[in-house]
């Protein structure tokens, strides 16, 4: 089988991990690897026996990749990616896509305009039960959407914001447990869910000695009329992972990495209008989801951009789809600083005003020794 050369820029952290995880994948062979850190670069290097470069443009123009891994800071992920599809290059970006959506956009563009395969490394849409989760709203089951709710609570300590100087700053990272740790359950939301038109957040710095958010929560309007509620933080513990959707038809649930799914008899309208007595209740009945076991995780994400490019197989994660979450975060962000209710799509030009005022008063920070280690449990930055 012939294989697609990777490269993966930015190694000191999750992108070794995913140089690790190539090894289990037929379709890719690793040939290059850079990172600015040197000594960073030449250790990956060395262990994968492949060449190293300190500069991303290098590893691009050297002709030893067809498609790179980003695994930069975020506000990284857009140059980089840009520079490669401008080169033909394939990219799976890190999530989020960009700090902003406005620089989402230009990755956007720049890979319709390319015609290369763009992902991004969402992998938990690669799991049985969201791939169940989505075959079911495909199909309509849930009927209209009246409500949704999503919490996302997880912890971090003190000392994982004093690992590195970009952590926790808006100059370093360009927000807080929104911009890092909630992108993946948020694309979760979103891609089932279906983006809102409007929210009215809060944002509270509850625990941690950081510049930018560790709780957020948000009341959150659709265009049908539906309304949701959202709230993510790094400062709960233990963790929740919660999902809740509500339509007309039926009502599914993923909580601790399960599925559940309740389909009702009438919609809850016709319920409603054609009740005969004033206790009566609607019928539903739950149902058992099929489950089709299949690979997940980060492989699964660089097996299935390898498969795109040799045999056109549809992505998982289509780097596209991930503007989403961008405009979700942009938003909730703005709202919750502003203290009012803001629209979606985010306007442009007045969130990159935003967060480059938020950039201009970023303080330095001073760190103890800086530490580039993956979460060892589930891979999160």
């Amino acid at each position: 089988m012939e294989k697609v050369r990777f490269g993966i820029v930015g190694v000191g952290g999750m992108g070794s991990g995913h140089a690790s995880s190539m090894k289990n994948i037929e379709e890719v062979q690793l040939t290059a690897v850079s990172d600015v850190d040197k000594n960073v670069c030449d250790r990956v290097a060395g262990e994968y026996n492949v060449r190293g470069f300190t500069d991303y443009e290098g590893l691009i123009d050297s002709g030893l990749v067809d498609a790179i891994i980003v695994a930069t800071p975020h506000y990284f992920h857009p140059p980089v990616s840009i520079y490669a599809m401008k080169r033909k290059v394939h990219v799976i970006s890190e999530k989020p896509i960009a700090v902003t959506v406005k620089a989402a956009d230009g990755m956007v563009r720049a890979a319709k305009a390319s015609g290369v395969k763009f992902a991004v490394m969402y992998q938990t849409r690669s799991t049985p039960e969201y791939q169940a989760a989505k075959k079911l709203m495909n199909e309509g089951r849930l009927g209209n959407l009246y409500r949704t709710c999503c919490i996302d609570a997880m912890f971090r300590s003190q000392a994982y914001y004093d690992s590195a100087p970009w952590r926790g700053t808006w100059k370093g990272e360009g927000g807080g447990v929104l911009i890092n740790q909630a992108p993946h359950f948020i694309d979760v939301f979103m891609s089932l869910g279906g983006l809102p038109t409007k929210v009215w957040a809060k944002t509270n710095t509850r625990r941690h000695r950081i510049e930018v958010e560790d709780e957020a929560s948000a009341i959150l309007s659709y265009g049908n009329g539906a309304t949701g509620y959202y709230y993510t933080s790094t400062t709960d513990y233990p963790d929740t992972s919660y999902l809740e959707l509500c339509g007309e038809r039926g009502k599914l649930v993923m909580h601790g990495g399960k599925l559940r799914f309740w389909a009702l008899y009438k919609p809850i309208q016709e319920a409603s209008d054609t009740a005969a007595q004033m206790w009566d209740q609607p019928s539903a009945h739950e149902e058992e989801v099929p489950i089709v076991q299949r690979e997940s995780g980060h492989g699964a994400i660089i097996r299935n951009l390898a498969r795109a490019i040799l045999f056109d197989e549809p992505l998982l994660s289509p780097g596209a789809e991930g503007l989403m979450s961008v405009e979700f975060i942009n938003a909730i962000t703005l709202s919750g600083k502003r203290g009012r209710p803001v629209g979606i799509p985010v306007k442009r030009n007045e969130y990159e005003a935003f967060i480059n005022g938020l950039k201009k008063t970023s303080k330095a920070k001073k760190i103890k020794e800086a530490k580039r280690i993956t979460d060892p449990r589930i891979g999160k930055a």
